[in-house]
C-alpha cells in the first residue's frame, strides 16, 4: 500500500462528481484507491502503484500552482499517460497560456498542442496537420489574437479556399463576400469564441482583422501580420505556393489542414500534401502533427477517427490523391521543437 498526501483542495478536485476521476484511475491502472481526508491509499501491483503515484505527485504540484481543471481534462490526460509512460501531467497542463483580450484563457490540452504553440512562437511558418477537432485552427486563432493584443503584429489575416465539402451547393445569392462567407464560417466561429463580438466587429471595420477567401490573396504582400490558412488540404500546389510567397517582414503564417479530408476533384493534387514533400527540408519551417489523442471534442470523436483510420489501409480516405496513397510520401510525425 502506498500513501499519497494531497494538498488543500486536492481531494475535492481529484474526486470530482461521483468520484469519477478516481474510479477512472482505478480502471486504467488496476488498483484500489481509498481516501481519509487528504490522504490517499493505493493498493495494487508495484509498477501500477508507482505509475499512479507519479501522476498524483504531479497533480499535487499543479494544484499547488493554482491550475484550474475543466470537465474531462484530467481524464483525457490520465488516459494518454496510461498509454505512454513517457508523458506526465505537466505535458498536458504546462505554464504556457494565452490571454485573449476580453475573452477566455487558452492553454494547450495535449503534448502535441503544447509543441504546436511553442512552434508558432519560435518559427515564422508553421504547418499543422491532423484530424478535425485537434485544435489546429482554434489555437492558431488564439495565438493570432495574442500577438495582435500584445502589439507583436498589426493585423490578423484569416483565409481558406472556397471548396465545397463533398456536395454541390449550386447558385448562392448575394454579392461576392456573401457568396464566400459560408466557406469562412469556421474562422468566424473561432474568432468569436476568442474575442468579444463587439471587439471583433470593430477590428474588422478597421481592417485590423481580415477574413477572406484564398483567391483574394494573389498579388498582395502581408507584412506585420499573423496569417492563417485554414483547410489547406483543399488548396492546389499553385495556390499553396502563391500563399506562402505573400508573407512579408515581421509576419507569422500558420497553415492548417487534414490530409484525410481532401475535397478537391479526383486526380487533382493537394497543395498541403505537396508542400509537406517539397518543403520538409527547409530550415526555419515547422511541421506539427496531430492524431486522435489530441481531439478536444466529444469523446466519441476520437473513436470515430480511429475507426476510419483502421478501415483505411493507407490511413487516408478515398478522396486523397492517388499518388500520395501509392508511395506513402508523408513524413512521419516529428517533434517540431
Amino acid at each position: 500500500m502506498k500513501k499519497i498526501v494531497l494538498p488543500d483542495r486536492g481531494a475535492e478536485v481529484l474526486f470530482d462528481v461521483n468520484d469519477q476521476n478516481v474510479r477512472y484511475l482505478e480502471s486504467l491502472f488496476d488498483v484500489q484507491i481509498s481516501a481519509r481526508g487528504d490522504n490517499l491509499f493505493i493498493e495494487g501491483e508495484t509498477h501500477d502503484v508507482e505509475a499512479l503515484s507519479k501522476i498524483l505527485t504531479d497533480f499535487s504540484a499543479l494544484v499547488d500552482r493554482g491550475e484550474k481543471f475543466r470537465n474531462g481534462d484530467l481524464r483525457t490526460a490520465f488516459k494518454q499517460i496510461a498509454e505512454d509512460s513517457a508523458l506526465s501531467l505537466h505535458d498536458f497542463f504546462p505554464k504556457i497560456q494565452i490571454l485573449g483580450a476580453g475573452a477566455r484563457q487558452v492553454s494547450p490540452k495535449s503534448p502535441h498542442q503544447r509543441k504546436y504553440m511553442e512552434a508558432i512562437q519560435n518559427h515564422d511558418i508553421v504547418f499543422a496537420i491532423g484530424p478535425a477537432g485537434t485544435g489546429k485552427t482554434y489555437l492558431a486563432v488564439a495565438m493570432a489574437v495574442f500577438y495582435l493584443i500584445t502589439r507583436k503584429v498589426e493585423r490578423i489575416v484569416l483565409t481558406r479556399p472556397a471548396v465545397e465539402a463533398g456536395e454541390r451547393l449550386g447558385f448562392l445569392p448575394g454579392d461576392m463576400l456573401e457568396k464566400v462567407n459560408p466557406y469562412l464560417r469556421p474562422l468566424y466561429d473561432a474568432l468569436y469564441h476568442m474575442l468579444d463580438p463587439e471587439k471583433v466587429s470593430k477590428f474588422m471595420e478597421r481592417q485590423v482583422i481580415e477574413i477572406a477567401p484564398l483567391a483574394f490573396m494573389r498579388g498582395r504582400t502581408l507584412g506585420d501580420a499573423f496569417i492563417i490558412l485554414d483547410e489547406a488540404q483543399n488548396t492546389s500546389p499553385e495556390q499553396m505556393k502563391m500563399f506562402l510567397t505573400r508573407i512579408g517582414f515581421n509576419s507569422k503564417a500558420v497553415i492548417t489542414g487534414d490530409i484525410t479530408q481532401v475535397d478537391l476533384p479526383p486526380g487533382k493534387r493537394s497543395g498541403l500534401i505537396d508542400a509537406i514533400r517539397v518543403l520538409k527540408d527547409i530550415p526555419g519551417l515547422s511541421f506539427c502533427y496531430f492524431d486522435e489523442r489530441d481531439v478536444v471534442r466529444h469523446e466519441l470523436v476520437q473513436l470515430i477517427i480511429k475507426a476510419y483510420e483502421k478501415d483505411s489501409p493507407s490511413g487516408l480516405e478515398s478522396s486523397a490523391p492517388l499518388e500520395a496513397k501509392r508511395d506513402n510520401r508523408y513524413p512521419k510525425p516529428t517533434d517540431p521543437s
